[in-house]
């Protein structure tokens, strides 16, 4: 039976995709930093919920160790965790913003992926898959979003870096740019500098999207995937 963790799994996608892995068999470490949201998906199927603030690395370190010592290897790491700060322009930027953002998205990531490629050497069989969480903001930037769009774009740099210094140890690495998923985070997002409300997707649609990747035969990868709402205005920005 395969093993994934997933962080940010308390909500939105994070909470899809640990869902549906669950309900498809694999064995599933919940992380995020509210324990009780996190129990009721672990409940769903063979999982185990973890509180761990992805931006702290002793509690990530932990959170890795009680996954292994719980089910014995990681198969799967989505890498998800992440925050959109308030909307502003660059100027306004207060420091403490874009200091939490990179904090989660960028440093947060970094600290899941090292301490997921390091059991994927150790392991055996060695080897894994590291699949992040990006955005089409990696991409195309959102009006007024310098902090999460600067992250975004540092993540693919992440995902290519893994993929290949992974090569060598059976240890994929993949990415997932999500263009509008009806999730709490786009709930947060500042619509005022675009032309009017953006077309919005299921998350199961990233979820199906995500245990795509995770299925694959190890010498098959998905190194970068689009999926979004067909109609929102991302190709030419409106």
């Amino acid at each position: 039976m395969a093993v994934m963790v997933v962080t940010g799994a308390s909500a939105g996608i994070g909470r899809a995709v640990a869902e549906l892995a669950l309900a498809e068999g694999w064995q599933v470490a919940c992380l995020a930093r509210s324990l009780g949201p996190l129990e009721e998906v672990a409940a769903k199927g063979d999982g185990l919920a973890l509180a761990c603030d992805v931006s702290d690395p002793a509690a990530v370190e932990a959170g890795f160790a009680a996954t292994v010592a719980h089910f014995g290897r990681i198969d799967v790491l989505f890498n998800n965790a992440g925050m959109f700060p308030p909307a502003a322009l660059p100027d306004e930027v207060a420091l403490d913003d874009w200091n939490a953002c990179v904090a989660v998205n960028l440093t947060g990531m970094f600290l899941c992926a090292r301490a997921a490629f390091g059991q994927m050497r150790r392991q055996d069989p060695q080897g894994g898959r590291i699949i992040n969480n990006g955005s089409i903001s990696g991409q195309v930037p959102r009006p007024r979003s310098l902090a999460y769009t600067t992250t975004k774009h540092a993540i693919n740099g992440m995902t290519k870096q893994l993929a290949l210094d992974g090569r060598g140890f059976g240890i994929a690495a993949g990415q997932i740019d999500v263009g509008n998923a009806a999730t709490g985070l786009l709930a947060g997002i500042d619509g005022s500098a675009t032309k009017g409300a953006e077309p919005v997707m299921e998350v199961a649609n990233v979820a199906r999207a995500v245990m795509h990747m995770a299925s694959l035969p190890p010498g098959a990868n998905v190194l970068q995937m689009t999926v979004m709402a067909t109609e929102m205005p991302f190709v030419g920005r409106g």
